[in-house]
């Protein structure tokens, strides 16, 4: 591997650690760039894992030192997306990596549609609401949830803001707090089935996680009373412009 290789895949990691924890969605950044540096798309989906373990784990302790959970809520929620990721997983492993780009590149145009239109606009997130009703809704909701992060992670994160959004009112800081946790515990599983599965290229792998996990703790702790606008604007633009390349550049 070459330094220049090197460099790009930590600062490409620290960037998508960032986003994936302020709004979601830096996995639209890190999937593409390891399927452009030559890696087939399963090993792609796999790899990215590794560096999202990393980044979850250094993100959940920003925010536990912060003083901001839903736990044991989350616990449950993870739970539910761990099954589903198992699922996920496999159908991953098994699908033409061609495919692959198509639905990766599919994906990536409607999250640009999403920022755009912001469907969750004006909802009032400052209420929590968690009847034992609402609970069980968003169990549900996240073994679904579990199953897409499984398969492609990928602007997982927009997912997971609408669905505790949407059941829960949660404050955008109770989201990404859920958030990072879910991923954590559903990557166990999801990476696990990966590794069975001989897709992992480690070095890659531990390379983009110190980026990865960098931009994750930083974002925790700098997010906590931010505005995700600005990450949101720049993530289109890039999102876009990745998306293009991918389903016309790549086979």
């Amino acid at each position: 591997m070459e330094i220049y290789q090197i460099l790009l895949l930590v600062v490409a990691g620290f960037v998508a650690g960032f986003i994936n924890v302020v709004a979601g969605g830096g996995s639209l950044i890190t999937l593409p760039l390891l399927i452009f540096m030559g890696l087939p798309s399963a090993m792609a989906n796999a790899t990215n894992r590794v560096a999202l373990f990393a980044q979850n784990i250094l993100a959940v302790q920003g925010f536990r030192s912060k003083g901001v959970s839903t736990f044991p809520y989350s616990l449950w929620l993870g739970i539910s997306a761990m099954i589903g990721a198992i699922l996920g997983a496999k159908i991953a492993v098994e699908i033409d990596g061609a495919l692959f780009n198509r639905i990766l590149a599919g994906v990536m145009i409607m999250v640009a549609a999403v920022l755009i239109i912001n469907p969750l606009k004006g909802i009032d997130a400052n209420s929590a609401l968690l009847s034992r009703r609402r609970q069980w809704m968003g169990i549900i909701a996240f073994f679904f949830v579990g199953i897409y992060g499984g398969f492609i992670q990928a602007g997982v994160g927009f997912l997971i803001i609408a669905v505790l959004a949407l059941i829960n009112r949660f404050p955008m800081v109770k989201i990404n707090s859920t958030k990072v946790f879910v991923i954590l515990l559903y990557s166990i599983t999801s990476l696990a089935v990966f590794i069975m599965e001989g897709k992992v290229v480690w070095l890659w792998g531990i390379i983009l996680a110190i980026g990865n996990g960098a931009g994750g703790w930083f974002a925790s702790r700098w997010s906590v009373n931010k505005s995700d606008k600005l990450i949101k604007r720049i993530l289109f633009v890039v999102v876009v412009v990745m998306s293009i390349k991918l389903w016309f550049f790549t086979e």
